[in-house]
């Protein structure tokens, strides 16, 4: 191993990506997330255990690179319809767990003889869940469109919304002493009046007709929305507020574009990747020397994370009158700390606020937690059970507010039909089921297309379907049919196995232009199989076989 490394950063980083794929193996194997295991290669090759990987300072700067993507892909979920749309429950939970961690968590951080700033830090750390996660475990479970899972998401966006404030209310007081803080304060509402009015000119003028010229390319787009994003987190920097303050304004000035789920779906995996630099080079920094004394600590604030955060949680929401199962299925998903935790507690000690100590203690912490709630939400049915007759306190006697959501089969706006591809057949095909009165959504990656349709006031997103990571964005689980009008068989064969990916359950059709292509759809298992020529010829040869079999009938 020695030998191998001495070659180079090159060969240091293929062996950083060998060790990641087999100790990431091995946690997917016991279903954990991998950003343990990435924290575990950390470690190993950093100085406490075999201290062979040496480019420390490239790692750093694709860790800088992986934070600034995840930021500003969280900033890209946040459309401002979305924001409009998170409900009273959401953001009652969100804002009273929030409240209630950071009090409780200070008093118990200082209890544990830290001082109030590293008190401060710790205890805002313990408040945010990893929205990663949640989503990625609610999503394999097929529970994100449940009424739980729509409620946990809405109060992850608040989160979400928090940490990226505390961001910046963090870097605002670098360097402040306490006489200072009105002067800060001030200075800091100046700076957010100034980004929000460029924000809206941005968004408002400038935004739509930049990234909608991008978008004629796929590749572009993605080199746009990294180029974009690092652009304003450099500015962010710049400004007094922080490189990730910067990224998340970058992702949220494109959250209201028809190509945010385009961008996404491309971003996933180079977030992915980039993150797995940020984590190694997390475990490649603990301080092994002062974690033997931040033990205690972690074992109390996990506790406190991974029983008072659900049940805040589930006491709001059973107030709020909804039934304890659905209180207790949301409140697991607050039961961890998040990648943003240690992100911020990383920002603190870059600001000089905190020492690697509290960093040490949140790693620690979120560890445990991340951990222990992986299994709890995965296997959160027989722990429901098992809890259920404790938790009668957390239900009203009637749960109102549930009764009322408690409305099945598909509502207005939820389609029944899917359209691939809105070329001349696709897009007569929707037009047609909009006017029979069906619901029906169109998807097409060809930003003209969308444009046009969309002026036409029709529901279409702009995206790949051969994208899984896209099509889970669009909303199957209500679809019956799904319609492919893609030319290629490649194409299709691609799409059909993202469909399958993203768990469709409904049935395919096809649209053809010669026989071959759709002998090979029927043998993909496609319901029904549409050929435009061969359908029209058959129209027509029908219509005028009528016309003139009923010319003869009148002669007769």
């Amino acid at each position: 191993m020695e030998s191998l490394v001495q070659h180079g950063p090159y060969a240091e980083f293929a062996l950083l990506l060998i060790v990641s794929a087999v100790v990431g193996a091995i946690a997917v194997r016991l279903r954990q997330p991998v950003l343990i295991a990435y924290i575990v290669v950390g470690i190993l090759v950093g100085p406490a255990v075999f201290g062979v990987v040496k480019a420390h300072d490239q790692v750093a700067l694709l860790a800088e690179i992986g934070v600034t993507v995840l930021l500003f892909v969280v900033g890209l979920k946040l459309d401002l319809h979305h924001i409009r749309h998170i409900g009273p429950v959401a953001l009652a939970t969100g804002l009273g767990q929030l409240a209630f961690t950071i009090v409780v968590g200070f008093g118990l951080v200082l209890l544990l003889g830290k001082g109030p700033m590293e008190a401060l830090y710790v205890a805002v750390a313990l408040t945010f869940s990893s929205t990663i996660i949640i989503v990625k475990l609610l999503s394999d479970k097929r529970e994100l469109d449940s009424l739980h899972g729509r409620i946990a998401v809405g109060f992850l966006i608040v989160q979400d919304l928090a940490v990226v404030l505390a961001m910046m209310t963090m870097s605002a007081l670098r360097g402040a002493g306490e006489a200072q803080l009105l002067e800060v304060a001030g200075s800091l509402l100046l700076r957010l009046a100034g980004a929000a009015l460029l924000l809206f000119l941005l968004m408002r003028y400038l935004l739509p007709l930049l990234v909608e010229s991008m978008a004629r390319s796929q590749e572009l787009l993605l080199i746009f929305a990294i180029a974009w994003g690092t652009g304003l987190a450099a500015l962010g920097e710049w400004a007094g507020f922080s490189k990730e303050a910067g990224a998340f304004i970058a992702g949220f000035s494109l959250a209201s574009t028809a190509y945010r789920e385009a961008m996404n779906a491309r971003l996933t995996g180079i977030r992915d990747f980039l993150l797995l630099f940020f984590f190694i080079d997390l475990g490649a920094k603990l301080d092994f020397s002062t974690l033997g004394a931040e033990i205690l600590p972690a074992v109390v604030l996990s506790l406190f994370v991974l029983i008072g955060n659900p049940l805040i949680v589930m006491a709001i929401m059973g107030y709020m009158g909804y039934r304890r199962r659905t209180g207790f299925l949301a409140g697991l998903t607050v039961a961890q700390i998040s990648e943003f935790s240690i992100v911020f507690v990383a920002m603190g000690i870059s600001l000089g606020h905190v020492g690697v100590e509290a960093l040490g203690l949140t790693t620690l912490v979120g560890l445990v937690t991340i951990m222990v709630s992986t299994y709890m939400i995965l296997f959160s049915q027989p722990l429901y059970e098992r809890l259920e007759p404790w938790l009668r306190a957390f239900e009203r006697k009637r749960p109102f507010r549930e009764l009322e959501v408690e409305q099945p089969g598909r509502t207005v706006g939820q389609p029944a039909i899917i359209v691939f591809g809105l070329g001349r057949y696709g897009g007569r095909l929707m037009l047609q089921l909009r006017h029979a009165g069906i619901e029906v959504l169109g998807v097409d990656f060809d930003p003209e297309t969308i444009r046009t349709l969309s002026r036409h006031h029709l529901p279409v997103r702009f995206g790949d379907g051969e994208d899984p990571e896209f099509l889970e964005s669009l909303p199957l689980r209500y679809a019956t049919w799904v319609v492919t009008t893609f030319p290629q068989w490649e194409s299709n064969r691609a799409f059909l196995h993202a469909l399958q990916q993203a768990g469709f359950q409904g049935q395919v059709a096809g649209v053809v232009r010669d026989d071959q292509h759709g002998a090979a759809l029927n043998a993909a298992g496609v319901a029904r199989v549409l050929n435009p020529f061969s359908d029209a010829a058959d129209f027509a040869a029908r219509s005028f076989a009528a016309e003139i079999t009923g010319n003869q009938e009148t002669a007769q």
